[in-house]
């Protein structure tokens, strides 16, 4: 089956009720703008002229495909319409899966009324299957913009849908690339170990921290056949990543590390960085203000690495402590004089 009928399928499916809610990317239409271009670019070989030789008939035809790598009309309908899909999925899968972790980790008033909740539901089991469809929907319309894209380049002969992808990382809207996945892959491991039931879902991921690189792996469908690797290792202090937060450009780094890149104090944390301040990867600014605790991917290496997760803790709470006290040491200074 071609994988345009299987995602048509997806979207007409059983989660369709679900997916009535969440943006999606319009393969069909798009597919219908590049064979329109297609139909196009033939017509314009064909008035090349019937008595043109088959070679001179290919170099007419690759000429031809050179000057539609800037093609109006996809320009104008294409690129555009897809960026706006991939920025709305992006948004969708972020906020369901903010809401599914509100109900999984929760604390006070609202952990007590989830486990009244609890008296009358399977909320384990809800927010089990509601996972499954967030990661079925983030992988479906993600193949379906790596799909779309390939036809593209294919149709013009050129590398602009490449372009595009490196123009949706830059966007941070590359759907596989999203921290979120990586916490929504923390959440279902966690969810594994943590209940007797095990989820089906949980066998697309996998966590391996005993090699020199520890990474967590998604495996695709078998549509794709290929697989996610995530590095669990702090670019600073090269070590697994302890209290670990995402920038807002989608880097992970350990709290400490972070804000010691940031140039703020642990006790102040990355909400008061400056501005100006700049990922240590990829140099992007402003990226902490909108930094994100990675809550359940903390908790799935706090489970899995306990001796190390001791150590980095007790060693964090003294530099905290000590950059307290040279903190108001300073500031009672500066306030009496001495």
């Amino acid at each position: 089956m071609k994988f345009g009928e299987t995602f048509m399928e997806y979207l007409h499916g059983e989660q369709e009720s679900f997916l009535d809610k969440f943006s999606h990317v319009e393969y069909k239409r798009l597919k219908k703008v590049l064979k329109r271009c297609r139909t196009c670019c033939r017509s314009l070989h064909g008035s090349c002229g019937a008595d043109v030789q088959e070679d001179e008939n290919s170099d007419a035809l690759s000429q031809l495909c050179h000057y539609y790598e800037s093609c109006p009309l996809c320009d104008k309908m294409f690129f555009s319409e897809l960026m706006k899909e991939a920025s709305d999925i992006a948004g969708c899968f972020s906020s369901g899966v903010r809401h599914l972790l509100q109900l999984h980790i929760a604390t006070g008033m609202q952990r007590y009324v989830l486990l009244l909740r609890q008296c009358f539901k399977t909320d384990k089991q809800t927010i089990a299957e509601e996972g499954r469809m967030l990661i079925d929907y983030v992988t479906m319309n993600a193949i379906a913009i790596r799909k779309i894209l390939k036809k593209y380049d294919k149709v013009h002969s050129s590398v602009n849908g490449s372009d595009f992808k490196r123009k949706m990382q830059a966007e941070h809207i590359e759907l596989l690339q999203s921290p979120w996945l990586i916490e929504l892959a923390a959440f279902y491991l966690n969810f594994n170990e943590s209940d007797e039931d095990s989820c089906d879902i949980s066998g697309q991921f996998s966590c391996d921290l005993r090699i020199n690189e520890p990474v967590m792996t998604l495996n695709l469908p078998d549509s794709i056949s290929m697989k996610m690797e995530y590095n669990l290792t702090c670019s600073i202090c090269l070590d697994i990543l302890f209290n670990p937060y995402a920038l807002s450009c989608g880097h992970l780094f350990c709290k400490s590390c972070a804000c010691s890149a940031a140039s703020v104090m642990i006790f102040q944390g990355l909400k008061s960085a400056s501005p100006d301040s700049k990922c240590p990867i990829c140099r992007e600014a402003g990226v902490y203000s909108n930094a994100v605790e990675m809550l359940e991917l903390g908790l799935l290496l706090k489970r899995r690495c306990r001796d190390y997760w001791k150590e980095r803790l007790i060693a964090e709470r003294a530099k905290m402590l000590k950059q307290s006290k040279d903190f108001w040491d300073s500031q009672t200074k500066y306030v009496t004089g001495y």
